[in-house]
């Protein structure tokens, strides 16, 4: 498909099929067979998975809710297409390969999210780097120079209007009809709610779809405590937004607390500001306390839509992002615990009995991985939010960089966390369990390539280590093998790194950073060759819905 320099109309905020120039890091060249081999290739890198629960407990009004919730989401998934892409029935209308459909459906558009968004349709150019949240032919040149005080806002797409002049369109006007059917669903699933919180909550979210001003409900969000069924919907990451990391895209995660994995939680988030004042940082670096009123639960997940349904699937959640609703209410951790089991049986464990020293195999365990993404998640709220300066925030001034770093950090203080709760004996296990899972789950993790944010900070993690001896390779057998003393020094020194450049909103050193750590080389590459071989999925993909929960 050719570049698109048509302007688009203020008025209807005209969704395009734009494809320009990455600029990334690293360059994609198209895809054209018109066999599309390449598809045939790709498409077995997801394990199906059928995404249920056990809901014989919920009542009929509870069932009837999860269904409201679930139509409400698929809104979401359609909103989504057109932040990526854009017109998503033409897209898949015009293929007329099943299996390049599917490959499609799953990557909400031409590009293979994990494989750095490379083309896999014919005449498809590169993804834009702010996918469809920009003017095709808009310049980051241009949008410096606009002058806008709005300029950067998170629920609004940038447009030109008749004369070509770069506008602001508020999601809430460029989406109206489709979020008016949405904040009617979240409003009729309030009156089928047991729960008033809830209830409360689901109302706020639908004002919030039609004004863009998520606050109040996240606030709401935020003093939620009974509810088992739970969802998390609207605009919230910035990843799809690669230019500026400005822009968040709609999802939507409906959810079914497991009740006796959330009481083992529950007692972590006590912790926190403890955490904080022992973090490996000067005192200035640590300055600002989480809130320790924040929860940790674990979930069933029973629909994924949108972002969170994008390539890979996302096994646990920390929000809000808003800093201001942090510092007040701190954030909630859910861990997605049937997705999470699922990537731990299909992929990680398959991974670990090739790439890791057979004797340490033993100590990959659903625990470990279980707690290591959890204290990711927990760990988001460590750090600072506010650059040293009081200028801005870290998000605002490390930019298309702040996502990855951000990632980054929330990796390895998680690890740091589990160190400490370790020592003080509130984990069980050995610290050799988490140190070799997690390893194993850096090569899980890097198989969703380098370009996402998530990826990037993988990799900076596994170059880091390797340079510092944190684990070793053995050119015999081909397997990795952790340096018990050395990861843990390597844990402290990529914290205070990290934390570091975040306070001191240091764009130029994580650049640096990023540019010399965050790649996959040869080797590292001939070795995730091998998973491919030996067919181990990158990633899972799901069956799901009404039917499939039997809620219809």
């Amino acid at each position: 498909m050719k570049k698109l320099t048509a302007m688009f109309l203020a008025a209807t905020a005209g969704f395009g099929l734009a494809a320009c120039d990455r600029g990334a890091e690293e360059p994609v060249t198209a895809r054209t067979e018109g066999s599309n081999e390449y598809v045939m290739q790709r498409i077995g890198i997801y394990a199906p998975v059928e995404l249920t629960a056990d809901l014989s407990a919920l009542s009929d009004n509870q069932r009837a809710l999860i269904a409201k919730l679930i139509e409400a989401s698929e809104i979401m998934d359609d909103l989504f297409w057109k932040q990526a892409y854009g017109d998503k029935d033409a897209l898949l209308n015009s293929l007329q390969d099943e299996n390049t459909r599917r490959f499609a459906e799953i990557n909400y558009g031409p590009w293979d999210r994990l494989a750095g968004d490379r083309p896999f349709v014919d005449g498809i150019g590169d993804k834009p780097l702010g996918a469809n949240f920009y003017p095709a032919d808009m310049t980051r040149e241009e949008f410096e120079a606009w002058d806008n005080p709005d300029k950067r806002g998170l629920y609004s797409l940038v447009r030109r209007d008749t004369d070509g002049n770069l506008v602001l369109v508020p999601y809430h006007e460029a989406y109206r009809a489709e979020l008016e059917r949405a904040a009617n669903l979240l409003r009729e699933a309030a009156g089928l709610a047991e729960i008033e919180s809830f209830a409360r909550y689901l109302r706020m979210r639908a004002d919030a779809l039609l004004n863009d001003d998520f606050q109040p409900s996240d606030m709401a969000w935020m003093d939620m405590k009974d509810n088992i069924i739970e969802v998390v919907i609207g605009p919230i990451e910035s990843y799809e937004d690669q230019l500026f990391g400005y822009r968040t895209a709609y999802e939507s995660y409906v959810l079914l607390k497991d009740l006796e994995w959330s009481e083992r939680l529950g007692r972590f988030a006590q912790y926190l500001p403890e955490l904080q004042r022992g973090l490996p940082v000067p005192e200035e670096y640590k300055r600002e306390m989480p809130g320790s009123d924040a929860d940790l639960n674990a979930y069933d997940v029973l629909y994924y839509a949108g972002h969170s349904n994008a390539g890979s699937k996302t096994i646990a959640i920390n929000l809000p992002n808003d800093e201001q609703v942090q510092l007040e209410k701190g954030t909630r951790r859910l861990q997605l615990k049937n997705a999470m089991q699922a990537k731990f049986d299909h992929i990680l464990v398959p991974i670990a009995d090739i790439l890791i020293a057979e004797d340490q195999r033993k100590h990959i365990t659903f625990d470990a991985f279980f707690s290591n993404t959890m204290f990711h998640e927990v760990a988001h709220g460590l750090g600072i939010k506010n650059t040293l300066d009081g200028r801005q925030t870290v998000r605002e001034a490390l930019l298309d960089h702040a996502s990855s770093l951000e990632e980054g950090k929330a990796d390895i203080l998680g690890l740091y966390m589990v160190g400490e709760l370790q020592k003080r004996g509130e984990l069980e296990g050995e610290l050799m369990d988490y140190y070799t899972t997690f390893l194993a789950g850096i090569f899980r993790s890097v198989r969703f390539g380098a370009s996402s944010a998530h990826g990037k900070a993988n990799m900076v993690r596994f170059n880091f280590f390797r340079e510092a001896g944190a684990f070793s390779r053995d050119e015999e057998t081909g397997t990795y093998r952790v340096n018990f003393e050395k990861m843990q020094q390597a844990v402290e020194d990529l914290s205070r790194l990290i934390l570091t450049l975040q306070g001191d909103g240091d764009y130029k050193g994580v650049d640096r950073l990023v540019r010399e750590k965050g790649i996959i080389d040869a080797g590292l590459q001939r070795d995730l060759d091998r998973l491919a071989e030996a067919d181990i999925p990158v990633d899972i993909v799901f069956e799901q819905g009404v039917d499939v929960l039997g809620i219809r």
